[in-house]
């Protein structure tokens, strides 16, 4: 199976933990991919696939995911209601005080795979099968969206997953690349006198 990809949009996000969890339960890896190799610079997570052709050299740069990692809250069901709800009287003071004394929640490392093609999915060495990984990931996001147009032997696909679940995707092409000038009602910047 051959691909590439064209054009992707992500904007996921999930635990940190969650994504070691993913790749420490040693899933399956599509073919052309051996296994990857996980960094953490500073607030940045690098993904790096390892190919399982030797003929690729170790000088080659093989795809990666690359997220950037951030610190955030989360509550409980009981936590967000006492957030949310109305503060009345002595009962707001009684809240305002044990907010003081512990912050409610726990606070968790995100991982967020947001961006375009080039931000999230990065080298053209194994990038389909890399991209394929990115989608197992994707399903596991409860939060974001993922879309992307891909060729796989030939034929362009739409892939769309929203907030861990596949949905239906299609390609419209909107306009052609000599569309642009025939019959078209904006400002011909070659030829234009004022310029």
């Amino acid at each position: 199976m051959t691909g590439q990809v064209y054009r992707l949009h992500s904007t996921l996000e999930l635990p940190l933990e969650n994504v070691y969890d993913y790749f420490e339960e040693d899933p399956d890896l599509p073919p052309k991919i051996s296994s990857v190799d996980i960094t953490r610079r500073k607030n940045t997570l690098i993904i790096s696939a390892v190919a399982d052709d030797d003929s690729i050299s170790k000088y080659t740069p093989t795809a990666q995911l690359k997220a950037s990692i951030s610190e955030t809250r989360v509550y409980t069901e009981e936590e967000q209601k006492r957030r949310e709800g109305p503060r009345w009287g002595d009962d707001a003071e009684e809240l305002d005080e044990e907010e003081d004394d512990e912050p409610m929640g726990e606070l968790i490392e995100v991982a967020a795979f947001k961006g375009d093609r080039e931000t999230v999915l990065q080298n053209t060495a194994v990038q389909y099968p890399m991209f394929l990984v990115l989608c197992d990931i994707a399903r596991l996001a409860e939060k974001g969206t993922l879309t992307a147009i891909t060729e796989v032997d030939g034929e362009l696909q739409a892939t769309r997953i929203v907030d861990g679940e596949d949905r239906p995707a299609s390609i419209e092409v909107v306009e052609g690349p000599n569309s642009s000038n025939s019959g078209s009602s904006g400002v011909d910047w070659r030829d234009n006198e004022f310029i």
